[in-house]
């Protein structure tokens, strides 16, 4: 994982690989294309880039009334103004009448470091799951957000995609992508880890000092319910190799950063 590239940033780029694919592909920023990296797209396909100024909620309602023309609108801003600002627009406008549009939102989590407390939205993905019928992806480095970018494409329904500031390490294994299924990152028996977004990369590098100790660890890139986590979970809790099992996430309740590791039973 020598190579570091932010998820915003691959995210920006694939918007253009996407728009030259699908002509139904629209993008509208919150003027923060330099940040969200939607600049790439509007230099790309200026005719289909609409930058709505400082007005999230107006660019959620925007993106509402485009998505009933057909087209794919992608909503990108700092993920502190999108399901913060703009949340009632994204709950009543977009979510309730079920609309396809795609909120891209960057900056999010404490790795935006310099940007301050008031940039640094924690609370997004917990308000966002809090939304019937919301789908939320957290991808774990800048492959993955690529590949998210362009299934949210084929995706009906609304969505919301947490990207990130920080330039954060490139898996070197290219890891399958389906919306609603997790990935085992590395095989263990001591220990299960769940992880998304960010903390996948973290936890794959505070293991190397854990000699002694094999963990599991398996990267959730979907904050809902996975289609396989009953499988999982059968098969981490019927394990006797597992002797413990956690959870490592920037909270979406409560905000904070937490490592659960529960002591077995056994």
């Amino acid at each position: 994982m020598s190579e570091k590239i932010a998820t915003r940033e691959a995210y920006g780029k694939a918007l253009v690989e996407l728009g030259e694919q699908n002509k139904n592909v629209v993008v509208l920023d919150a003027d923060l294309a330099g940040a969200t990296m939607t600049k790439y797209f509007k230099a790309a396909h200026p005719e289909r880039f609409f930058d709505c100024g400082i007005a999230e909620a107006n660019m959620m309602n925007i993106g509402a009334g485009l998505s009933t023309m057909g087209l794919v609108p992608f909503c990108s801003t700092f993920a502190m103004f999108g399901a913060g600002r703009a949340y009632e627009q994204i709950r009543n406008t977009i979510a309730y009448p079920r609309f396809n549009v795609k909120i891209c939102c960057s900056h999010a989590g404490v790795s935006v470091g310099e940007d301050g407390g008031s940039h640094q939205a924690i609370e997004d993905i917990g308000l966002m799951r809090l939304i019937p019928g919301m789908t939320v992806i957290v991808p774990a480095d800048a492959n993955e957000a690529k590949k998210a970018t362009f299934a949210l494409a084929e995706f009906q329904g609304p969505a919301y995609m947490r990207l990130a500031r920080l330039a954060t390490p490139v898996f070197e294994e290219d890891y399958p992508f389906e919306i609603g299924k997790a990935n085992v990152m590395r095989e263990g028996k001591d220990a299960a880890v769940f992880a998304c977004g960010l903390m996948a990369a973290v936890i794959l590098n505070w293991n190397v000092d854990l000699s002694k100790t094999r963990v599991e660890i398996l990267q959730r890139e979907q904050m809902q319910e996975l289609d396989n986590a009953e499988e999982m979970e059968q098969d981490i809790q019927s394990s006797s190799s597992f002797e413990q099992k956690g959870t490592v996430y920037e909270d979406p309740e409560t905000g904070k950063l937490y490592v659960v590791m529960p002591k077995s039973s056994n």
